[in-house]
């Protein structure tokens, strides 16, 4: 049986005064990648120095202008890649970069050693404040921690005063969300009123989900009640830094924002300990697709992913939201129908705005491929299939024709899985196009009979063709070459065959286009039915190929 006693809830906020749930997001956070700290050491193969400088300038690229680039005084390693990023000035003017310390003297000063040169500099100190921490892993009591932390404050504010590049402290009490709020509030009013914040010089307060302990509302709750309980609101700039240890680390960075969060910390793609942390990509797409500019340089997520994958050495799921391979694509028939109907839509209304179903977003506005929405398996329908012979190859099925073909397709896929747009093309090809046997469409001659005679018939055709491989010839009348083909047909083969339905369209543009045309044949004795398909040059001639296409998918041709 499932031991679920072993474990307890965690407590909520009593605060029936929140503010968040009616409030939208309207612009984007200050970002601060913490890649190269976080998510760095969270790697089983963590970047050397050379990976770790073509990332970073990747995510200046990307226009990110806070980015945290390690924990300098902890290995050489993080050392080094500071000191070449400063020693050959690879740091924008406008770009700020964040060093991690804990509040211990030797390592304060390791850090500043590393950032001497810097314009400009984000300290990052931390504590444990949980009641958790306090207990087990410190054994100190509330005090005891609060002096922890001011004491690193007053370390790194000394060495400010004679540093000549600018200092900007951001403190993190680390594991916040196991910490009661009142303490919270205590330790972190202590660090500002020690740094002497100000409206013009604040302090950053990083509020972490060190690990998700709870529903995001309640983060959400946490953070709004400190955003109202801190003194002096204006000398501080509120960030969160969420975890993903419930899988709600997005949905909690979002509620932040609508609970007073400034500014988010996270990964590109969520990479961080244990779950991962805040994936800022998702938040900045998700931003996007809501109409607002997320203020990151986001259109082209493939080059993203190929960074990411190389340097990170972790492939990205197939499912991950706008990154995987497999977001935006369709295998459900029902859902390849409204998609199909969707871009349809979309394009005879010149719309503006996308609206297409189970699309969030146009593939095509972040790099991907427009081509793969959708993919055909055992699951898929006959919309899913007409958009594929449609997007990729131009040939525009008549609704009656969907669901023949598909289910052609579906036993393919049936014994394989899915089918690439290629092998439903070489379907097509073999099952409509290339149905040549026994009976052949050669050559046509046409005379118009309009002017000429007073019969019921305008049309004379003479059609060449060959049967079971014997060069034969019929002459017949009718209303236009269609109708005089078929009669001969009929003649020829001593059938009674009835066309139900005709269309045509053009498949490409230009002096060499092709067009196809599309025959629904009837054998009135069987009361079987089938498409035939034809494509030509020349319209006629593509009609004529269309009917001998569906005299042979019917088996008249044997009799």
């Amino acid at each position: 049986m499932l031991n679920y006693q072993r474990y307890q809830k965690n407590p909520i906020v009593d605060y029936p005064e929140r503010e968040w749930p009616n409030k939208e997001i309207t612009k984007a956070p200050i970002w601060c990648s913490v890649d190269l700290r976080d998510g760095n050491q969270a790697l089983i193969d963590p970047m050397i120095v050379q990976e770790k400088i073509e990332f970073f300038n990747y995510l200046i690229k990307l226009g990110f202008k806070e980015i945290e680039i390690g924990f300098p005084a902890a290995s050489q390693i993080e050392f080094d890649f500071l000191r070449q990023l400063v020693d050959r000035k690879m740091i924008p003017d406008d770009v700020v970069v964040q060093v991690l310390t804990q509040c211990r003297e030797e390592l304060i000063d390791r850090t500043f050693e590393a950032i001497e040169g810097c314009k400009q500099a984000i300290v990052h100190i931390y504590n444990s404040t949980s009641t958790l921490q306090r207990d087990v892993v410190f054994n100190m009591n509330r005090e005891q921690i609060i002096n922890i932390a001011v004491e690193g404050t007053k370390m790194v504010k000394e060495r400010a005063e004679n540093f000549p590049g600018k200092i900007i402290l951001e403190y993190s009490p680390e594991s916040f969300t196991g910490t009661e709020l009142d303490f919270a509030l205590e330790i972190c009013t202590a660090v500002q009123e020690t740094w002497g914040a100000t409206k013009e010089d604040p302090i950053i307060i990083n509020l972490p989900s060190t690990v998700e302990m709870n529903t995001p509302n309640v983060y959400a709750d946490q953070i709004e009640w400190m955003n109202k309980h801190f003194k002096n609101r204006e000398s501080i700039i509120l960030s969160v830094h969420p975890h993903n240890d419930r899988g709600t680390g997005v949905a909690s960075a979002e509620l932040s924002l609508l609970a007073g969060a400034e500014r988010v910390e996270g990964t590109l793609f969520g990479n961080g300990e244990r779950t991962g942390n805040v994936d800022i990509l998702n938040i900045a797409y998700n931003m996007f697709s809501q109409g607002l500019n997320p203020e990151l340089n986001i259109e082209n997520i493939n080059e993203s992913i190929e960074i990411y994958e190389r340097c990170c050495k972790i492939p990205i799921h197939p499912r991950h939201p706008y990154a995987g391979k497999l977001v935006f694509t369709a295998f459900s028939g029902s859902h390849q129908d409204a998609i199909n109907k969707g871009v349809k839509a979309l394009k005879e209304r010149d719309g503006k705005i996308w609206q297409v179903p189970y699309l969030p977003i146009d593939p095509a506005d972040i790099g991907k491929e427009y081509e793969p929405i959708v993919r055909i398996n055992s699951q898929s329908g006959k919309g899913g299939v007409a958009f594929i012979m449609d997007t990729y190859f131009g040939f525009k099925l008549p609704k009656a024709m969907h669901k023949e073909f598909a289910n052609v397709i579906q036993e393919i896929s049936e014994k394989q899985g899915e089918v690439s747009p290629d092998q439903i093309m070489d379907c097509f090809r073999r099952e409509y196009l290339d149905q040549k046997e026994p009976i052949h469409f050669r050559k046509l001659r046409m005379d118009d009979l309009s002017d000429h005679t007073k019969t019921e018939f305008d049309t004379r055709v003479a059609v060449t063709y060959t049967d079971h491989g014997v060069e034969k010839v019929f002459e017949a009348v009718g209303n236009g070459p269609i109708d005089a083909a078929k009669r001969g047909l009929q003649q020829e083969l001593s059938a009674d065959i009835k066309i139900l339905d005709y269309e045509e369209h053009a498949l490409q543009s230009g002096s060499n286009s092709q067009a196809a045309a599309y025959i629904h044949l009837l054998d009135v004795n069987s009361g079987s039915v089938t498409y035939g398909v034809g494509v030509s040059s020349n319209i006629t001639r593509a009609s004529i190929r269309a009917i001998f296409s569906a005299v042979n998918r019917l088996g008249l041709g044997e009799k």
